[in-house]
């Protein structure tokens, strides 16, 4: 529970700080063109709005609601069709302060405000990322134990423990591990290897000392690409960093201690241990004592123990960082600045490149709703992940809104270009309907996207 407290108030926080950037990049530059924003409402707030401020505003004032429902948020522009159309207002003439009576390129402008905003928060958390902990590379190497690979990639032939050697004939392990960022909880995700791997149609590993050939077709490739988990992993071995109370200390292990088998069953990486314990937590025998084998200063030994009633031994291993040689590159804040911005445009070229999947039948079952946003956040908290997830969300709300779909930012820039360009403007009804109809697609979307995470549950 505590897990999925800590990944909720992630998500939340993260969420509220992009929807206040995308509105306050709206809501600046209407003011800047003197277009009254009568309301600023972090979260919708149908039927009802937690809180308002201030309680009456004067005519011509913004009132700032926090709102129930956490699946965006909104201003309230007077004088224009949108989810808070006015249609009182509407039916009155034109008045100068209004989002209507403005120039096409000054109404223009206050639309893409949300997506330019939402960009360059992207990039100014990117350049503080680079500042404050700069960049961490692992050294270009094969792993000694291979990698451990996601199940989509299992399902399509790789076997944990391979070590990547040639994607389509190229070279990839020295390339690519290095691209591997190192996360405190162990964790590595690698968007640049996973697009290697995806894109070739033949990759080459070392297994268990021989050479496997893994064929990926497109739509396997297309399933990796989708993959909304991660790719693979490095496996390192179980060394204890430290025990708590309970069965491993009361069988004497200690700091250290290199642990080698478990029940017999060998436990080269931490990952082997893991599924050793979850087997044994799911047989008749749970409790029973077990043989764990482990090294100390070279020299083996035997101990007994019994996990306890949730499959646990009492020990914390070693962080994943300590078994790889790591290159750090520090930032200064002048530096910093074209290093994230580089960052983020890297960033929004990948996305959109593949974007293209989701309309595909592999992209159509992988898309997430709050369920798998929530889960790229780390289990523990980490401010340095935190920032990191925040930006990647900043670079795809952008793109997202930018997409010309009635209801949302890119639907009005549409209908904004083909006044500019045609010089006729879109009727006042033909906007409402192509409103109401944007906002079912995208009620369509959201349902299907967290059915989606439900499924996944089961």
């Amino acid at each position: 529970m505590e897990t999925i407290a800590i990944r909720i108030l992630q998500l939340v926080m993260s969420l509220s700080l992009l929807i206040v950037v995308h509105e306050f990049g709206h809501f600046l530059f209407a003011k800047l063109f003197k277009v009254r924003v009568e309301k600023f409402c972090l979260f919708f707030d149908p039927w009802l709005t937690l809180l308002k401020f201030p309680k009456r505003p004067r005519e011509g004032q913004t009132q700032y609601c926090l709102g129930w429902l956490p699946l965006g948020g909104y201003v309230k522009i007077a004088g224009m069709i949108d989810e808070s159309l006015d249609r009182e207002q509407m039916a009155r003439p034109p008045q100068p302060w209004e989002f209507r009576t403005k120039p096409a390129w000054q109404r223009l402008l206050i639309m893409v405000g949300g997506v330019v905003f939402n960009f360059l928060l992207a990039i100014v958390i990117y350049i503080m990322i680079l500042f404050t902990w700069g960049e961490t590379r692992l050294v270009a190497t094969t792993p000694e134990l291979g990698l451990d690979f996601s199940p989509t990639a299992l399902s399509i032939g790789f076997c944990n423990g391979d070590k990547l050697l040639e994607a389509d004939g190229k070279p990839i392990a020295d390339e690519a591990t290095s691209l591997f960022v190192p996360r405190r909880n162990g964790y590595y995700r690698n968007v640049d290897l996973l697009r290697t791997v995806a894109n070739a149609r033949v990759v080459k590993v070392e297994r268990d000392g021989h050479y496997a050939y893994i064929h990926i077709s497109e739509e396997m490739g297309q399933r990796l690409i989708m993959d909304s988990v991660y790719f693979a992993s490095y496996r390192y071995p179980v060394i204890i960093d430290s025990l708590i109370a309970g069965p491993a200390k009361d069988a004497g292990l200690a700091d250290g201690d290199h642990i080698t088998a478990l029940a017999g069953i060998p436990t080269a990486a931490v990952s082997d241990l893991r599924h050793t314990l979850d087997s044994i937590h799911g047989t008749a025998n749970a409790g029973d004592t077990i043989t764990v084998a482990y090294t100390r200063a070279g020299v083996g030994h035997l101990a007994r123990l019994a996990p306890d009633t949730l499959g646990r031994i009492g020990i914390i291993m070693a962080d994943a960082g300590k078994f790889m040689k790591m290159d750090t590159t520090g930032y200064s804040l002048l530096s910093s600045i074209p290093g994230g911005t580089i960052l983020g445009v890297n960033t929004l070229k990948s996305y959109v490149s593949d974007f293209k999947y989701v309309f595909t039948k592999e992209g159509a079952k992988s898309l997430g709703g709050f369920g798998t946003i929530a889960s790229i956040f780390p289990e523990l908290w980490d401010w340095q992940r935190f920032w990191e997830m925040t930006a990647f969300l900043s670079v795809i709300l952008a793109f997202m809104n930018i997409l010309p779909i009635p209801a949302l930012d890119g639907g009005h820039v549409l209908f904004l270009l083909y006044e500019m360009i045609t010089r006729r403007k879109p009727s006042d009804k033909f906007l409402e309907m192509a409103q109401v109809v944007g906002m079912i697609l995208l009620l369509i979307l959201l349902v299907w996207a967290n059915f989606n995470d439900v499924l996944r549950l089961f």
